[in-house]
């Protein structure tokens, strides 16, 4: 009996022992973490009201614009309207008359080796044949050309021959007499830009590649413009880069409009609206400026001869002429017979006479074509194309 009461003694001891045991080790684990609170939601902004439920408004402080204090220095704020581009300013190109004349220093610097090289060779004591040789080669190297330079020296022969005395000034009047007769002085070198029928005077100009014919045209322009004509510029040379460009700068110097198209467009289509243009503007002078392009290529002569043609369909032509570069000498005869073939040329513009080219091409070119040479240019600036005069080019050749 003992036993069993001892038993359930040791029993119950051990499952008070097993239940402390429990109990702690469920208090000894953490708790679950609390919810989060619910977030505090701000009310939006009450909309305003209007009528009977409008609120009355609060009176605030105000103050006036003397009591707020403003930087020091500071002023008020003045907004800058961009400037207005200007036109460009108009120039006014010296007159032409006796242009040539002004210019002849320039021109007889480079031009006296020709003037000063015969005097010589004619002051000689004795002239035989050997000094005539040598006057001839001093004129073909001048590129007079054959024939002229036969003309002269025969000529020259027999003058001195009858002359008899031989002072520097009279084989100096000598010489000149003789160089105006082959130059020409009887040629009719004016510009026409007078259209009989009425309307303004249509010229082309012509060229092959770099003889300076939108320069010349540009130039040109200052020209008439300086003789009392209003002048509309055709920029027809659609292929060569910004030569439009180019021509409308010199066009707006003087206050010349200029007409252009398209780059790479038709230069015919262009021409011919520089000459209704013209007309309709009632303009003095229309100049148009054509593509350089090489004399040896058929297809490009003959769209030179198709801008002819379609300018006429608009008004007659009144001068054709053709620039070259005094510096090519013969060569640039042959350009000259292409050129003459398919637009029937006018007058001769002759470039560059200041640097290395030889005055007698002047006698060459002429009787070559038999045109005149209506313009020589001489040198870069604005206002070194001068009408070509005889005399003053001649004085120019031989000096002082």
């Amino acid at each position: 009996m003992d036993i069993v009461i001892l038993a359930v003694v040791i029993a119950v001891v051990v499952l008070g022992a097993l239940g402390g045991l429990i109990v702690g080790s469920r208090r000894r684990k953490p708790l679950p973490p609390p919810p989060p609170a619910a977030p505090d939601i701000t009310a939006p902004p009450t909309e305003p009201h209007v009528g009977e439920e409008a609120e009355t408004p609060r009176e605030e402080p105000r103050r006036t614009i003397e009591e707020v204090d403003l930087p020091a220095g500071a002023g008020p704020v003045v907004i800058e309207e961009p400037p207005a581009a200007e036109a460009p300013e108009i120039e006014i190109p010296e007159p032409t008359a006796g242009r040539l004349v002004r210019l002849r220093a320039r021109l007889s610097r480079s031009q006296n080796a020709l003037g000063k090289g015969l005097l010589t060779l004619l002051s000689r004591e004795h002239l035989d044949e050997d000094t005539w040789e040598e006057i001839e080669d001093t004129l073909l190297t001048a590129d007079v050309g054959v024939q002229p330079t036969q003309e002269l020296v025969e000529r020259l022969r027999e003058r001195v021959k009858v002359l008899g005395t031989r002072t520097p000034e009279e084989l100096r009047g000598l010489l000149r007499e003789e160089l105006i007769t082959l130059v020409g002085p009887e040629m009719d070198r004016t510009v026409h830009t007078e259209n009989p029928a009425g309307g303004p005077g249509v010229v082309m100009v012509v060229g092959v590649n770099g003889t300076g014919k939108t320069t010349t045209t540009g130039k040109l322009a200052r020209v008439l413009v300086a003789d009392g004509n209003t002048v509309v510029l055709g920029a027809a040379d659609t292929f060569r880069a910004a030569a439009a460009d180019q021509l409308q700068t010199w066009g707006d110097r003087v206050g010349a409009h200029t007409v252009r198209g398209p780059e790479g467009g038709d230069p015919a289509s262009v021409a011919f609206d520089a000459v209704k243009e013209g007309k309709e503007m009632a303009a003095g002078a229309v100049l148009i400026d054509t593509a350089g392009r090489l004399h040896t290529k058929t297809g490009l002569m003959d769209e030179l001869g198709k801008v002819k043609r379609v300018v006429e369909k608009q008004a007659p032509l009144d001068e054709v002429l053709l620039v070259l570069d005094a510096t090519t000498g013969q060569n640039g005869l042959v350009q000259a017979r292409v050129f003459a073939e398919v637009v029937a040329i006018t007058g001769i513009v002759l470039t560059k006479l200041d640097g290395t080219a030889k005055g007698g091409i002047v006698i060459a070119v002429q009787r070559e074509l038999g045109v005149p040479v209506k313009l020589i240019g001489l040198g870069e600036g604005a206002d070194d194309l001068a009408p070509f005069e005889p005399d003053a080019f001649v004085d120019a050749l031989i000096g002082e």
